[in-house]
């Protein structure tokens, strides 16, 4: 599923550069794009003038294609990857966006191969579900380390498990947890409250760090730094890596544990409790 890096980066393609229903095309019609903007794993599009806003998100599988370029892939893009317009799994919409200086058409699609997207108009997008039903967004409303600590320390869950609450940190996903987890040495299925001031602090600080430095190459994960989980973690327990994290070799395999699969490092045992 795309996360916050892949999400920011679709923000991004919308600043830089309409549809099939009535009502959403009745809203849009007419009005200029002002800015892109991301919640956690949700984007809006700001309109200039009177009426609701576009709230998207992607679901599993859902990517922005500008027409003439390939579309945004979550990883790396495949080679059967096509520009043919209009797209194949085109979900809801063309936005048909208009430069007024140069008076040229850039076209837009939402696509999503699997149909679990959404795309919703909001009048108040940052006041209204689903953003309003969030909680802190790592680049744009990170706690600090004594409201995070007190949050983390009152849950008794597996800590992957609140990290993927998009209540509790929105726009944290699986690869994202992971990575988390991996620079800040801590098991995936630590209990919560059992976690050491130390920890939680290393958590805090790997939070920002994960989110912010994907964010900075526009979530192209071949300029991830090489010491990252994320370059070894897609064979999904069939290969054994041997990773340096500081001075320490770690070697990667894979946990299943509430559904989810975690890239898991034995560089620490599960304590007890």
């Amino acid at each position: 599923m795309p996360e916050l890096p892949e999400v920011e980066r679709a923000t991004a393609l919308i600043r830089s550069v309409a549809c099939d229903h009535t009502e959403f095309a009745k809203e849009l019609t007419g009005r200029s794009v002002v800015d892109a903007a991301r919640y956690g794993k949700v984007f809006y599009i700001k309109l200039d003038g009177e009426g609701r806003a576009p709230v998207l998100h992607f679901g599993m599988t859902g990517m922005l294609q500008v027409k003439g370029q390939l579309p945004t892939y979550y990883r790396k893009t495949p080679k059967t990857a096509s520009s043919d317009w209009p797209p194949r799994f085109m979900k809801a919409f063309i936005l048909h966006l208009k430069n007024e200086a140069t008076g040229g058409i850039s076209e837009l699609a939402f696509l999503d191969a699997r149909r679990l997207g959404r795309i919703r108009l909001c009048a108040s997008p940052l006041t209204e579900p689903p953003i309003s039903t969030l909680g802190f967004d790592p680049i744009l409303s990170m706690p600090v380390l004594t409201d995070f600590q007190t949050a983390v320390l009152r849950r008794s869950c597996p800590i992957k498990a609140l990290l993927l609450d998009q209540s509790f940190s929105a726009g944290v996903g699986n690869w994202v947890a992971d990575e988390i987890l991996y620079h800040a040495g801590v098991h995936p299925e630590r209990r919560c409250n059992t976690l050491a001031p130390f920890e939680v602090q290393k958590l805090h600080e790997q939070t920002q760090y994960v989110c912010k430095t994907a964010v900075a190459v526009n979530a192209d994960d071949t300029k991830f730094p090489e010491n990252w989980l994320f370059k070894h973690r897609w064979g999904k327990g069939k290969k054994k890596h041997t990773l340096l994290l500081g001075n320490r070799p770690r070697s990667s395999g894979s946990l299943s544990a509430a559904g989810r699969l975690h890239t898991l490092l034995n560089f620490n045992k599960l304590p007890a409790g």
